[in-house]
Formats: C-alpha cells, structure tokens, sequence
C-alpha cells in the first residue's frame, strides 16, 4: 500500500546479476511464455522452464506465500499446496495444515505477489485433510475442492466465494483428479505447471530482488562503518530554522505501552510481594510443561507432624477456589513463601500483611507470621487470632533490616486445621501511596519519560490464547479475592491485581490519557487453543453481551456515580470519572472475514453508544503484507480516526525507512505506531546503536506528527531471569531498575515534546546518501510553555559540526539547554550529559551521538 520506493538504477543492477539471467546469459533473449511450476518448501515456491525439463528457480526459492495458520514457528505448515488459474484468471491456492485437523486453507491472487487474506474452512466429512485439490468449473462458475484423509477416503466440497461451501460429500477414488506433475529442481518436487507469459517470471523476479535489496539495507551495522566511511571528514552542517512553515503535530507522540510479559506485572509493576498468594496457579498456566506448577507453587512446608492440603469445598470467594489447609499434629510447622526469587525488603520500611483464615479444627489457637531472611535471621513478627470462619485479618511488619532474600513464614500455634488464603505483604510506600498499588521504584523510571499516554493491558495478552483466554476486564475490579485469576498468554499467571483499576488511576497519577485495548472478538494470532491462529470468534450470538462489556467499559471510566458501572468506580474510591477518551479495538490481528465480521460490529456499535471515544483499529503485526493491507481498507472503508502499526526492526531498517511516513495520505486514518523497537541481526540485543537508530526515525515520526498521532516502543519491561522477548525498554529485580539507552531516548522525546513542528533546511558538505541518511534533525514547539527543543542525531563515526540559523525564531534567551548521549555505539547503557551552551556558538556534534537543546523563547 505504501512502500518506499527505492532507485531504479540500483534496482535494475541487483536485478541484472540474478540468478534468473545467469541461466539464460543473453537480456535480449527472452521468451514470449514459459512454464511456471508452482510446489512446497513449506510455503509456495516456483520454478520456470523453456521446456519443462531444464528448471531454473525464482528467486532462489524464495517463498511468495506462507501459511499463516496455527502458532508461530513450526507449527505454521503449507503441506501441498496446490495452484490453479480460476474465474477471470485469478490465481487460487489450496493447501493442507496439518494431520489433525478439519481444516484446509485457501488464498487468492492476481499476481502470485499480493495474496487475500486466508481463509481456513471446516469440513465435517473425514478424519482430517490431507492434499486438497481445487478445481474451476467455468459453465458453472464453481469451485470444487476434493481431499483426501488419513484413512485414504475421499471428499469433496463446492464454493463459489471462498466462504460458504456446501456440505462435504463422499466421493469415489475416481472423481478425485489431481494434475500434479513432478520435477527435477535441486531434488525431486511435487507441483502443478501453468503457461505464463514472460512478463509473470519477471514481475516475480523483482519481488525477490527488492526484498534482497531491503534485506542488505536491514543488515547495515556500525561494525561496518570502518568501510562503509573509510576517508570520512568530520561533516560540516549548516541548519536554517523556517518557523513560518511550521505546522501543529499531536502533542501525544510519546506514550508507553504495557504488556503483562516479562513478569512486568505480578513480580513487576504490581507491588505484592507473595507469589501465588490465592494458590490458583494451575498447570494449565504453562501448558502442563511444568509439574511443579500448581496451587503450592512457591510455597513449602517446613517441620513436620503437618500436612498441607489444597482444598476448594468452601472458598474466600466463587472466583478464587483454592486455598491452603494446614493440618496441625504438633505445633512447630511453617508454612512459606519465597514471593518472585526472593523478598526484598528495606530496614526501617513498613510492609502491609494481610491474610484470610479460618479454623476447621481445634479450639481457637492462633498462629505467628515472620518475615524471616536466610541471612538476616527474623526480620519482624506478627501474632494473630484464628476465627472459626473467613477473615481477613491484618498486621504491619516494620523490616529490622535490608534484605533481599527474604520469606513470609506462616506458623500455627496450636493443633487443629487452619484455612488460609489470599496471603498478601505490601510495601507501605508504593508509588504516590496507593493501596494495591504500584513498586514505587518502577513506576517513577516509567513516569520520569512523562508519557502522553498508556497503552494497556497488553498486545496479544488482550485477546489471549483462544476465546476463552480473551482479557476480561470486568474480571479485574473490585476486591482482590472477587477478581477472576486466568493464565498468562505469556506463560504464566496473572492474578488481577493490577487491573483495570489500577491502569486508570496510574494514568491518572501520570498524567498521562488512558488507552485500553480491547480484543476484536477474536483472539490472538499466535493462539493454539480452540483451532490454530485466530481462525476462532466470539461466536455471533454471544457478540451482543460482549458488545456491552465494552460499552460498560466506558460508563466504568466515565460514568456517573449513580449508574451501574460508574457506582462500581466509586466504590473502588473513585468518584470522579476517570476520563476516557480512546479506545482501542483488536491487536495485530490477522484480518481474516472472522476478524472484520466482528471488529465492524463492534465499531459501529461503540461508535452509536458513545461518539465521543476516539476508536483505534489495527493493522496487524507488520508494516507491509496481506494483514497490513487488509486492516487499512477496512480502516478506510469504515473511516476509523486511528489505526495501529507495529513493527520491530533492525537499525538498518530504521535508518533507510526514514521517509515511510512522507506520503501518508492525510486524508486517512491517523496511526499510533503502536509497537517499535530496534535490535541488532541475530541477537535480539540493544545498545547505544539501537538507541540512536530509533532516535534517528523518532525525528522523521515528529516530522510527521500531522499523521502519526502516537507511538510507544515495545515491550517496555522486563524481570531478570524471566525474559521472553527482548530487547526491552526497562530490566529489573527485586531491588533495583536497570534502564536502557533506549529508555534515556524515550525520555528525551518525552520530556522535550511540541505541539507544532518547524521545518529547517539542512546543508551538509557531503551529501552523499549513506551520510545524509545518518544525520538528522527535528525542531518542535511547545505553544502552552512558549518553548523550543532541537534534536540532532549523528549515526556517523566522525563528528559533524553544526551552525544553527535561528534568525527568523525570536529568543529570549541566548543560553540553551544541551542534553547529549554519546559514545561507543557497541556499549550496552550510556547515561545523559547535561550542560548549558550559548545558541550563537557553533554546535559540535561528537560521533554516534543524540543531542536535545532546549531554548527559551520570547512571547
């Protein structure tokens, strides 16, 4: 839809010195047609011939089409894929997904290059679907799609649109007709051959050949620049300020996005300091890969003449039915918790503990909590009563030492059975005080960037692992044991204790615009739970309740104290509405009939109820494809105000795509990149080169404000020990916070942003391209604080020194801010340099370095 257009030049001399024309030797000599093999390699491959013996690949077997169905990985299978030339010559494709399912998947084309979404029908004849074979019928103009099972019976279905078959019948060997041919291509392979004209081999050709041109463009490192810039001269730059030209960009460009990934909840953000303090975790959490995870995670019994026993006859609440029996023989035993790799506490601190109990058995006794350290021996006690029913009792620990190895120890004083549950120990001194609130340490790093908004509760956390794992975020407000636990997409749990509450009232304390996500009624793309990839939907019937949850999402926030949902804020200890203003709907989804089906419905409907919420659609989870393509039509077609974009990328990538933005139609929809990140090929890793990359692109995304209206790197934190996707924005421990360079960015983008953005005309002493595209420079405008911040970014091993022209801007004062990062571009973490300088002067700015001037202006 909106590719960047790269040199005809350079593109005609990668295409030359193919494969494709070495076969051949002679430009001049080409056919008018030749034959087209289509076959697998675990995605659609082809090969072309003069004579259908001599095969020549394309592309060097380059796949043109790849199964999207099931989770990502090997799981995403194109098992003979068989083509054919259907009604007014379009292309149709027809593969088998595995050997279990009901499924087989379809996709259409034009040109073998741009593909429909897919689609992945179920049959209810067969065990399952094994080399399905479409054919075209065009007196009938229909399509009949026969396969096979595994045991070797024969079906077949009709369709004339790809999304209503008729009923599968049975159907003999006989009627079962397949024209795959096979073909010697480096190996035996099975395919089906098509006549083509010449100009089809060539246009797929160029498809291969721009994505190795891209692919050598995303690979460009600083390692290379010893060549790449071999004689380089420090670069004279000489900058002109056009503040005439200035036009208004969104003053929410910089926001952050949190994800439940990484632990950056529970053991994270989320002050608790009990792991599995309801005893919910379930194996199922972690897909049954682990035994040991279960309702005793985390906790152990110490001493004997005890048992422990899980039980749920009569639990604290329906939605929490676990809890721990303590049988006690001989008084003496300690049930314990270790929290998240330890407990870290500080000498001097208050710690709030609470737990509910009851006593089954015995006479009323009661029993001793110790916040005890391996090393520090017992750092605080508490002695509190049994009842004979459910409680919640309460105690305050003040920690008689520093400790990071903490233990919550929980000791029965007498014999008899006792119930616990919902065993919870928090820090007094959480972020801006709240109860059930934020790590305090955490949460001032993430308010530090002064984000414009939060994205929350997560990407593909939102709509889960399968309809029944789809975020429910009614499931986490009110009291803590009333919240629904669930499985962690990510693998893992999440209690709900940070929930819905929690998000708006840390917006709130941030100042910062809330951004719920919400899933499309359809879940996440990676699901393998109810049917691979997201081919699953709220079913239609259940489309109307799930519509409400929505829209009583918004009387949540905003609602009076006197309606349903609104009174339910109030009695959180919210009486005002929280002001809720966007909302966004699915997340890199694949853009399949099911997802749009369901994701206008909801539009419409949200848009009817409630005109005043700025709805954000999706475009799924790459910045070109099928997904991509599809999710900006329907966001055209329905005039959506706001789509979402994601990609993560390498620095080359974020270095030659710096114009992506420029030709956005800005008459469309907005876009809230809503995902980013640089990292280095292969290794997944960040430094002060992946820093200055994205520091490079966020001056092209200012310079774009006017349609790109927000953007939040990805993922933002993440624990030690329990990483599963880097890089990311923040790591931590238990007891300290470990910001990247790339947060020190985020940072200086967030704390230094405008309202309206000036242009300036650049002039560099070497313009050649591979230098020009490593300087850059954004000047926005703060109308409200009369204020004028200037980055520039050097990517280059040499220093470029700047003149800035700052005739035509009216200064109040001549001395400006200069915050700066520079070094070594392999080094991991680089910290900010603050200094004053006079504007007058000449700026040098050193290699690989971003540098923020912050002047005041006149009135």
């Amino acid at each position: 839809m909106r590719y960047k257009l790269i040199s005809s030049i350079l593109l005609l001399s990668v295409f030359l010195s193919s494969s494709l024309w070495a076969k051949d030797n002679k430009l001049t000599d080409e056919p008018d047609s030749v034959y087209l093999f289509s076959y697998n390699g675990n995605g659609l491959r082809f090969a072309w011939s003069r004579d259908q013996t001599n095969w020549t690949t394309i592309g060097k077997g380059y796949l043109f089409l790849k199964s999207d169905y099931g989770r990502w990985g090997s799981e995403k299978k194109m098992v003979s894929p068989y083509l054919i030339k259907g009604r007014n010559g379009e292309w149709v494709c027809t593969w088998s997904l595995n050997d279990k399912t009901n499924q087989f998947a379809v996709a259409t084309s034009k040109n073998l290059i741009n593909w429909s979404p897919q689609h992945y029908p179920y049959v209810a004849l067969g065990k399952n679907v094994l080399k399905p074979v479409v054919n075209y019928n065009p007196v009938e103009d229909l399509y009949t799609i026969s396969y096979a099972d595994v045991e070797g019976k024969h079906f077949q279905t009709k369709t004339k649109d790809f999304i209503s078959y008729s009923q599968a019948v049975k159907i003999p060997l006989s009627a079962f007709t397949n024209r795959s041919q096979t073909a010697e291509i480096s190996g035996q392979h099975t395919g089906q051959t098509h006549r083509v004209a010449w100009s089809v081999i060539k246009e797929l050709q160029k498809v291969f050949d721009l994505q190795q041109y891209k692919a050598l463009q995303n690979t460009e490192t600083t390692k290379d620049d010893v060549q790449r810039f071999a004689g380089l001269k420090p670069v004279e730059a000489k900058i002109t300020l056009q503040p005439k030209n200035a036009k208004a960009i969104s003053n929410m460009l910089t926001g952050i996005f949190f994800e439940d990934i990484n632990y950056a909840a529970d053991g994270g953000l989320y002050a608790e300091l009990i792991q599995n303090r309801g005893f919910e975790y379930k194996p199922s959490d972690k897909s049954f890969s682990d035994k040991d995870w279960n309702s005793t995670f985390a906790w152990s019994l110490k001493g004997d003449q005890t048992v422990l026993k899980i039980d749920s006859v009569s639990p604290v609440h329906t939605n929490n039915l676990h809890y721990a029996v303590l049988d006690v023989k001989v008084p003496g035993a300690a049930l314990t918790n270790n929290g998240f790799d330890g407990i870290a506490v500080k000498k001097g601190e208050n710690y709030n503990f609470s737990i509910f109990s009851k006593q089954l058995q015995g006479n009323n006794g009661s029993f001793e909590v110790r916040l005890v350290s391996e090393k520090q021996g017992i750092l605080g006690k508490l002695k509190i009563k049994s009842t004979s029913s459910w409680k919640q009792v309460n105690g305050i620990f003040n920690s008689a030492a520093n400790a990071t190895d903490a233990r919550i120890e929980i000791v029965p004083l007498a014999t008899g059975k006792f119930a616990f549950d919902m065993v919870s120990l928090f820090p007094q001194k959480t972020f801006k005080g709240r109860k059930n609130g934020l790590r305090a340490d955490l949460a001032t790093l993430i308010a530090d960037i002064h984000p414009k908004f939060v994205r929350f509760p997560g990407g593909c956390l939102a709509h889960g692992d399968g309809i029944q794992n789809i975020y429910n975020w009614k499931n986490s407000i009110g009291a803590l044991e009333a919240r629904k636990p669930d499985r962690n997409l990510w693998g893992y749990h999440q209690t709900m204790g940070l929930g819905y509450f929690e998000y708006f009232q840390f917006c709130e304390d941030i100042g910062a615009a809330p951004v719920p996500v919400i899933a499309a009624a359809v879940p996440c793309q990676n699901s393998g739970t109810g049917g691979g990839g997201q081919q699953g939907g709220i079913p239609m019937a259940e489309m109307d309740q799930y519509i409400q949850d929505i829209v009583d999402l918004v009387e949540y926030a905003n609602g009076d104290v006197n309606t349903t949902w609104g009174k339910k804020r109030a009695e959180a200890g919210h009486p005002k509405p929280f002001n809720l203003k966007y909302i966004g709907i699915g997340n890199e989804d694949q853009i399949t009939e099911v997802f749009k089906e369901r994701f206008t419905l909801i539009y419409k409907a949200l848009q009817k109820k409630h005109p005043e919420i700025t709805i954000i659609g999706t475009a799924g989870p790459f910045f070109e494809g099928t997904d991509y393509e599809e999710g900006w039509k329907i966001a055209t077609d329905l005039k959506v105000p706001i789509i979402d974009e994601h990609y993560y990328q390498s620095p080359g990538w974020f270095i030659n795509n710096q114009d992506f933005y420029d030709q956005y139609d800005r008459s469309k929809s907005k876009v809230y990149l809503g995902e980013y990140a640089a990292s280095l090929p292969g290794g997944n890793k960040t430094n002060l080169e992946t820093a200055l990359a994205e520091a490079l692109y966020l001056t092209s995304l200012e310079r774009n404000g006017d349609v790109v209206c927000m953007a939040s790197y990805a993922p933002l934190i993440a624990k030690d020990g329990h990483t599963q996707w880097n890089p990311d924005l923040i790591y931590f421990n238990n007891s300290e916070v470990k910001p990247t360079t790339g947060y020190f960015i985020q940072q200086l983008y967030g704390n230094n942003a405008g309202d309206q953005y000036l242009p300036s005309e650049l002039k560099l002493s070497n313009n050649q391209d591979q230098v020009a595209k490593r300087i850059a420079i954004s000047t926005v405008k703060n109308t409200k604080t009369n204020e004028l911040f200037i980055k520039l970014v050097n990517l280059l091993p040499v220093s470029v020194n700047t003149s800035i022209d700052l005739s035509e801007v009216a200064t109040i004062e001549k001395t400006a801010l200069k915050t700066e990062i520079s070094g070594n571009p392999s080094e991991r973490l680089i910290m900010p340099a603050t200094s004053k300088v006079n504007i007058e002067d000449p700026l040098k700015l050193p290699a690989y370095s971003f540098t923020v001037l912050k002047i005041k202006l006149s009135k």
